[in-house]
């Protein structure tokens, strides 16, 4: 079964990759284009809380995501952010960082933080569709 924080993000119509410990989905609201959200499907509301395996898995999983943005995004910088006020289930909100603007779907995203710190209330909100759209599209290029 899959946690509440997971649901929350749009899966699994929002899923790009899942390893044995993680799901990668894509986030509905971009502060920065390619932005995904790292959910940890343990029962864990505390990072000290996951397996030895979880943390094992973690790697293959941010080396994914890693490589799928460095080449659709050309993020400068990366950023893991472990927000868990509102979603208590391990998770990570991941954000490609760069200056400039880049262009998907119609819509433009910039990084309104850069260089700072991510700017989230800063975003462009996906539709349903258009958040299956780009999980499916990063999917497929996980997959390559």
């Amino acid at each position: 079964m899959t946690n509440p924080t997971a649901r929350k993000f749009g899966y699994p119509n929002t899923l790009v990759a899942e390893t044995e410990h993680w799901l990668v989905l894509v986030r509905p609201q971009q502060p920065t284009y390619g932005a995904l959200v790292l959910v940890c499907k343990e029962e864990a509301k505390a990072f000290s809380d996951l397996t030895s395996a979880a943390f094992a898995d973690m790697k293959q999983a941010v080396g994914g995501i890693e490589a799928l943005l460095r080449h659709t995004v050309a993020y400068e910088r990366i950023n893991y952010l472990m927000l868990m006020m509102v979603d208590p289930d391990v998770h990570f909100h991941v954000l490609p960082r760069y200056a400039g603007e880049r262009e998907y779907g119609g819509h433009t995203f910039a990084d309104a933080g850069w260089p700072g710190p991510p700017a989230l209330a800063s975003h462009v909100a996906l539709s349903e569709e258009e958040a299956a759209v780009l999980a499916a599209e990063f999917a497929a290029r996980w997959r390559s």
